[in-house]
Formats: structure tokens, sequence, C-alpha cells
């Protein structure tokens, strides 16, 4: 039988599901969702700000960086050993800004299960909850009434991700540039999502805006 790699984080996404769900009885459904990715991304918050100093050295070095690929092009592992020295002498790594990208994998993969019910079916009653009188587990395509609540979630995602790629732009002009419509992705799969999915997905997206914003 095969089993998913995710499908190792379902107790966990239970056990996630369950307690958003006993949140939601003290606070509204869609309060109750904000809350539960503030308190993630509240522990996720010592990786970010790591990332955050490893990416500041990386940008301070990379015209030196530059300059070692530009006179070592001919020779492959001279360049990378020269490289590795560089880097070691700051004290920075390469490969340091990606813990939080991975860490970021299954802690989505957990939020998904938990906003869409398919976690727990304990979790249906959080889905029942309403945003203006959408219920959290109802989807764009559901119909026109859907449209106001929806229609203001992917706007802020799509601010967001405006203003996500400029700062990116403006941090780190002689990185190679995103495509263009990379940031907007955000909107394309909340749109997909259930209305407690997709306010998940503008709730981090904005603590991660805010969050880049005091640490760059």
């Amino acid at each position: 039988m095969h089993i998913s790699p995710f499908s190792l984080l379902d107790p966990i996404a239970r056990e996630a599901a369950q307690f958003v769900g006993a949140l939601s009885h003290l606070v509204p459904g869609a309060l109750a969702v904000v809350l539960f990715t503030v308190g993630v991304r509240l522990l996720l918050h010592p990786f970010a700000r790591a990332a955050a100093r490893g990416e500041k050295v990386r940008s301070r070095l990379a015209p030196h960086a530059a300059a070692l690929r530009k006179k070592h092009a001919r020779d492959p592992e001279r360049m990378r050993r020269e490289l590795s020295v560089l880097y070691r002498e700051e004290g920075a790594s390469p490969l340091a800004g990606c813990l939080p990208m991975l860490l970021q994998i299954p802690v989505f993969s957990v939020m998904y299960r938990v906003f869409t019910g398919v976690a727990d079916p304990s979790g249906q009653a959080l889905l029942a909850h309403t945003l203006l009188g959408v219920p959290l587990g109802a989807h764009l395509a559901a119909g026109v009434s859907t449209a106001p609540v929806f229609g203001a979630i992917l706007l802020g995602l799509l601010v967001l991700g405006y203003l996500n790629y400029r700062r990116t732009r403006r941090l780190s002009p002689q990185s190679p540039h995103l495509p263009a419509l990379l940031p907007f992705g955000t909107a394309v799969f909340a749109a997909l999502l259930p209305l407690a999915g997709a306010l998940y997905l503008l709730t981090t997206t904005a603590w991660t805006f805010g969050e880049r914003a005091l640490l760059m």
C-alpha cells in the first residue's frame, strides 16, 4: 500500500483541527483561523530571524561572490572553494535561508488539512462558521454570494504579492529576478480553496510581509 509522506502529518493535523475547533467555540470561526495562523507563525519566527540574518550577510557579500565567479569562471572547482572560504569566514551559508522555506512545506500541508476539513471530521464544525454571512467551508465557485468576501481576500493577496515582488527586486538587485507572475500564485491558489484556507493564506502572507519589513 502506497503511503504519502504527507500522511505522516495526519496525527498533527488532527490535533491542530481539534484545537482550532475548540478555539472557535470561544471566538468567531474566522478569528480562530487568524489567531491559530498567527500562533503558528510566532513559533516559526526564530527560524525567520535566522534566515534574515543570513540573507543580510549574503547580500553584503554578493559583490565579492560575483567577482569570484567572474574571476574563476573557467575553473568551477576553484570557484566553489573560494566561495566556500568567503562564506565560512563571514559565518554565513548560501543555504541558510532554505530551512524556513523547507519548514513551510509540512506546515502548509498541516494547515491545508485543517482548513479544508480533511484532517478530522470534527473540523467540519469550524467550516460551518461564517465570515460576513459566507461559510468558512464555501468556495468561490459556490455562487455570487461568496464573491465579495473572496474578492476582498484575493485583492489583499494580489496587493501583498505586488509589494513583495517590488521589495524583492529592490533588496536583491543582483539576484535573478522572479518571474513577474510568481508572487501572485498565492492568490490563484486561494481562489481554489475553501474560505477558511483563503483566510489562512491572507493571514500568513500578511505576516510574512510585515515580518520581513521588520527584519530586513
